[in-house]
C-alpha cells in the first residue's frame, strides 16, 4: 500500500455526481491509493437528502434510486467522513470567509482550513476564500502534480 501524500475536502456536489454519474466515482476509486478523500459529515447527509428529489425529477425507477444510495454508502468507503470535532475550531475563520457566498458551506471551508489543503467543487462560491478549489475538468492536474 502506497502512503497517501494529499488531502482534498470534497463538497457535496462532488459526492452527488459521484453517486449519480460514473466518472467522478472512477477518478475517486482510481486515486484512493494517493489521496486522502474526505468531506464534513454534514455533505454525506445532505447528498442522502437530495437523492429522492433528484430521482423524482430524473424519473428513475425506486431501484436505481435505491442504487443511488447504495453507491452513496459505497463512496462512503473511498471518502472520509471527518465530523466537526475536527474542524469545528476553524468556524469562524471559515464564517469570514465565505460568508459573502454561502454560508451554510462553512463546513468544507473549516475542513480545507483545518487540514491546509484544496477544495473540489462545481460551485463557485468557494473562490476568493484563499483556499484552492479544483474543479472535475481539471482535477486530474491536482492528482498528477
Amino acid at each position: 500500500m502506497t502512503k497517501k501524500v494529499k488531502i482534498i475536502v470534497l463538497d457535496a456536489n462532488i459526492l452527488l455526481r459521484a453517486v449519480l454519474g460514473i466518472r467522478t466515482f472512477s477518478l475517486i476509486a482510481e486515486h484512493t491509493d494517493k489521496i486522502l478523500f474526505c468531506t464534513p459529515e454534514v455533505c454525506y447527509r445532505e447528498v442522502a437528502f437530495h437523492i429522492p428529489n433528484i430521482a423524482r425529477k430524473r424519473h428513475l425507477t425506486t431501484l436505481q434510486e435505491q442504487e443511488a444510495l447504495a453507491t452513496l454508502n459505497e463512496l462512503k468507503q473511498l471518502v472520509t467522513e471527518i465530523g466537526e470535532d475536527i474542524y469545528g475550531g476553524f468556524r469562524q475563520e471559515a464564517l469570514n470567509r465565505i460568508r459573502e457566498r454561502d454560508e451554510k458551506d462553512w463546513s468544507i471551508v473549516a475542513l480545507a482550513l483545518a487540514f491546509g489543503c484544496s477544495i473540489w467543487t462545481e460551485d463557485q462560491d468557494f473562490f476568493g476564500t484563499g483556499i484552492a478549489t479544483w474543479r472535475t475538468k481539471n482535477i486530474e492536474f491536482f492528482f498528477n502534480e
